[in-house]
Parts: structure tokens; sequence; C-alpha cells
């Protein structure tokens, strides 16, 4: 059978090959949660032969040691809660991947006891929570990075290189969400005692981090909120089972005044009678941004970004092709956090920035709870 195009050019193509700049070191690393968001990172463990998990810790009896059996975590000791891992083991770092409410405590604990900390998003479920974990940060001296591998695409990381370059002049107005016709969880995202927060802490700080970290993350200024669950409790739209026990929000939305006169326009949800809330875009004095809506901004998109413009008169409009991200999301949040830790670098998806998202979001919970604008106001960390 004759060879193909792409099987002749190989032959002339050298084979690409992950380079280990830091070969002969190893860190050791714990989990604390072993849920099915830890299993992401277990998928990358293969392609990281620097780094060592040595310990594993759930609440859930026998639930780590089957994770171990599942991902052939060998030579592994196992706890029931992140302290008493972080107690009795040495290591360089810990992944935090329990439910929201315990992101703050592990995280915090960590920390406070010398152990650098990739923590999964949401980053906390309230302000006061995200600012003692940045003080506790402050005073370790330690990394601590948040889970936000949308970062890692190359496509989204397009769209800050759009704005930096001054091509859409200086934005004055973004509207951005995102969500699903029909898409609620089950598990712990739907109670407050594990949640905490809905889908605004699920999928709305993907949304709001797409667009704040393109602009520079802005401080926010004041906020008025709405969020809503017509879905989630009703048996009829929901499994009764888990209708029966949904506490929080699945829908949420916002009109928040950023520093520097930008105005954010956000709705996000988990299930509503729509296709979707709207592309994001991004307005600026000397063009538009369009980004395709997807349902929950956790990868990238499959449809181009659409830049819009006038020239020479002549209203023009232009596509930015698709790129194609090498390796996978949690690889590369994995790997720039290991590298950050080994050259003493900053953390890839820095606490100072997601504190503002966090912010954000706890000011839409408390003005949707007393029904009027809000002032967000940070304390120092």
């Amino acid at each position: 059978m004759a060879a193909t195009i792409d099987q002749v050019l190989s032959q002339f193509t050298p084979e690409v090959k992950k380079v280990n700049k830091h070969e002969g070191k190893t860190l050791k690393a714990g989990f604390i949660g072993t849920g099915w968001i830890a299993e992401a990172y277990a998928k990358e463990l293969p392609l990281l032969p620097d780094l060592k998990v040595v310990a594993l810790s759930d609440l859930i009896p026998g639930k780590a040691e089957e994770f171990a059996r599942t991902w052939g975590i060998d030579n592994v000791r196992f706890y029931a809660s992140g302290a008493e891992m972080i107690d009795r083991e040495e290591l360089d770092l810990v992944f935090v991947c329990t439910y929201n409410t315990q992101h703050a405590p592990n995280a915090i604990y960590a920390l406070e006891h010398g152990v650098n900390v990739l923590c999964e998003k949401p980053f906390t479920v309230t302000l006061e929570e995200a600012v003692e974990v940045c003080r506790a940060e402050k005073k370790s001296g330690k990394l601590l990075s948040i889970g936000f591998q949308p970062r890692m695409d190359d496509n989204m990381r397009n769209i800050r290189k759009i704005v930096e370059s001054g091509e859409l002049g200086d934005i004055y107005y973004i509207q951005t969400g995102g969500g699903r016709r029909r898409g609620i969880p089950n598990s712990t995202f739907i109670e407050k005692k594990t949640a905490g927060i809905g889908a605004l802490g699920d999928i709305g700080c993907y949304s709001l981090d797409l667009v704040l970290r393109a602009i520079g993350y802005p401080k926010p200024l004041t906020v008025s909120g709405y969020t809503s669950a017509f879905f989630g409790p009703d048996p009829a739209q929901n499994n009764p089972a888990d209708a029966a026990r949904f506490n929080v929000d699945d829908f949420g939305a916002a009109f928040i005044r950023l520093e520097g006169g930008i105005i954010l326009d956000f709705r996000i949800a988990w299930a509503m009678n729509i296709d979707t809330p709207g592309d994001t875009i991004l307005l600026g004095t000397k063009g538009g941004l369009r980004v395709p809506s997807t349902d929950c901004w956790n990868g990238s998109f499959e449809k181009p970004m659409k830049v819009y413009k006038t020239v020479a008169g002549n209203n023009v409009e232009y596509e930015i092709p698709l790129k194609k991200t090498p390796e996978g999301l949690f690889y590369r949040k994995i790997r720039s956090f290991m590298d950050a830790i080994y050259e003493g670098g900053e953390a890839p998806v820095p606490s100072a920035e997601i504190l503002y998202n966090q912010a954000i979001i706890d000011g839409i919970v408390r003005s949707s709870e007393v029904g009027r604008e809000v002032e967000i106001v940070i304390p120092e960390i």
C-alpha cells in the first residue's frame, strides 16, 4: 500500500520529546482529596517523572486506597485528613482537591507547615476565607497557585495578547458568561455545607478569569448581583434525590464596576431555557473582540475569535485562527507549578489575582442577599 504524505514527511521530522529541565531532581507530593477532580491530575502523572506522589488523604475510608489502585500509584501512604498527612510526611507540595468549603482550611494548614499548594478552583467560598489564605501564603514564603487550567490554553492566552497589542485600544465594556441549557452537577456541588456556592463557583470563576486576566485584573469596586435556583430544587428538572438537597445557586448575573472605568456584564448558569446567554465580547476604543460562547470555559473554544474594526472609514472584521495546545491543560498546570517551585519563580496563577475573582463572587452573593449594589472592600494582605 502506498505511503501517505504524512508518513513520508514524518521520516524527515524529528520526534518531539518533552525535555525535563530538572533531571535528577524529584518533588514529593500529596493529594488532599481523591475525588473526580483528583483524577484529572492523576492522568498526567506518567508524564511527570520528577514528581513522586508519596501520600494520599481522604475523609471517606477506603477512597484513597481505591484511587491508588485505579491510577497505579505505588508505595504510597494513606491518611484520613490532609492535616494528618502533612504532619507525618515531608512534602514539597500538595494538591488540594477537596470540595469547596475545605479549600481554605487545607491550604492554610499546608502553607503554615511549609508546603507549597496547588489549590483547585474556586479559590475559596468567601472573600474572608481568600484573604486568610493569602495571608498564610505571605507569611509562609511558599507558593500558592489556583487551579485555573484554562489559562494554559493557547487560544485563551491569545485573548490577553490581543488586548496587550493595543489592537482594541482602551477596553471600556466587557460582556462575559456562559452556561448549560441543562447541566446541573450532583455530588458535593449542590449543598452549601460542601460547596458553599453553586454555578458561581463551579464555572462562573472561569468566565471571570477569562476576561479579568486579559485586561490585567483591575480592582473590582462595586457589584449589583443576582442569584437564583429555579431548576436545581425542582424534581421535574433535576434528579428528585438531588433536588431535595439542592440549596445553592444555579444561575447568577451581575453588573460590576472595575478600576479604570471598565464595566463588566456577567451571567452564568447550570440550567436555563436558552442555548447560551451570549458570546464574550470586549469593546475597546479602537476595536472589538468576540469570543464564541462555551458551556463553562474550563478548556478552550471550538470556533475562531473575531476582531471588529473600522479601517479608512470601512467596517472590517477578521478571524483569529484557532491554535492547538500540544499538551493537556492539566499537564501544563502541574508542570508550570513544579517549575516555579524548582526555580523560585512566581505562581502560574497567583492568588493576588484570584483574590479579586473571589471578591466579585462574594460581592454577587452579598448583593443578591440585600437586593442592591454593594461596595467591594478588599482588606490588606
